[in-house]
């Protein structure tokens, strides 16, 4: 893990989302070419996120120091996958004794596409019915036509080239690690996500009864050992989510804390419960011909004005 007491060479560009409220600032910049030794010039479009990590109890009663320090006193990058970084950050010298997971979380994807900046704009969203006539005329040609680089980050991780000590659980199947929204060390906060390996499974949509009740139930099974035995986290002390439209298209399921509220990540609509998704399938065993019961499905979800399929979506509304 690198140390450095500042972010060389970033030139603010402009606010992309403020949230107050979840104590988050995400701005657009560059950094030069530098910044990640690279030779050709020019400068990198950059996406900070920058946000207050959760205050652990014990140092409930030095919340306000009496000591001087300036902002962001020091970084260290606590992980690094192809365009992704996160930092965590003190805001004095002394914080880094006392708080191992830093004062903030600092997130980096750099160098950013446009589609990044898009992402991480504010906009408004939103409710759309997906039809299952709409999902193979609009949907799936969208994510069949997606870049390889979108998920390459991904495949690092699977094939064993990025945070292979971060891993908690592997299998030929999925494995299991800390999603980077994490800070590692907050467990009322606990985030944690299962990638599986198959490239062709890409959503909810392509669930199959025959092939992946048996793939959903493991994930879950591992999932529920991994929490128990690192944080003594019993049977109902985490929800299991998978999200649609998922925010990348290779199929993965989220697994936080149940007591933890992470806002619009488990909104009514994008997120559905593993223990649904496994008991919708169940109804179809036995009935291996014709379309699965997630080919049958509408379904209803929120879409922001920036993403992808929100002018083809909205237009296709006409017709549900």
């Amino acid at each position: 893990m690198n140390v450095t007491p500042k972010l060389d060479g970033f030139v603010f560009g402009r606010i992309l989302l403020e949230e107050p409220e979840k104590c988050r600032l995400t701005v657009l910049g560059t950094f030069p070419a530098s910044f990640l030794s690279q030779s050709n010039s020019g400068d990198l479009p950059a996406i900070i996120r920058i946000e207050k990590t959760a205050i652990p109890v014990d140092v409930s009663n030095r919340i306000f120091p009496d000591q001087p320090g300036a902002f962001l006193n020091q970084l260290k990058c606590m992980e690094s996958t192809d365009i992704y970084m996160w930092f965590a950050g003190w805001l004095a010298s002394t914080s880094m004794e006392r708080q191992p997971q830093g004062d903030v979380k600092v997130n980096i994807i750099c160098p950013a596409t446009e589609v990044h900046i898009r992402k991480y704009s504010k906009q408004n969203s939103i409710l759309v019915r997906e039809t299952p006539d709409i999902y193979h005329r609009i949907v799936q040609p969208y994510i069949s036509e997606l870049p390889p680089e979108r998920t390459k980050w991904v495949i690092e991780i699977l094939e064993g080239r990025k945070e292979q000590s971060k891993i908690l659980f592997s299998s030929s199947d999925f494995i299991i690690l800390p999603d980077m929204k994490w800070d590692l060390h907050t467990i009322s906060s606990l985030y944690l996500i299962a990638i599986v390996r198959d490239e062709t499974l890409r959503s909810l949509r392509d669930l199959r009864a025959n092939r992946h009740i048996s793939l959903l139930k493991t994930i879950r099974s591992e999932a529920l050992a991994v929490a128990q035995e690192r944080w003594g986290i019993e049977r109902g002390g985490l929800r299991m989510l998978i999200h649609y439209q998922p925010s990348y298209y290779h199929f993965h399921v989220h697994i936080v804390n149940s007591n933890y509220e992470v806002g619009m990540s488990m909104i009514v609509g994008q997120a559905h419960l593993l223990e649904d998704v496994i008991s919708l399938l169940e109804l179809d065993e036995g009935t291996p011909d014709g379309p699965g019961i997630f080919e049958r499905l509408t379904l209803t979800y929120g879409l922001g004005e920036q993403h992808g399929l929100y002018t083809a979506m909205t237009a296709a509304q006409t017709e549900s």
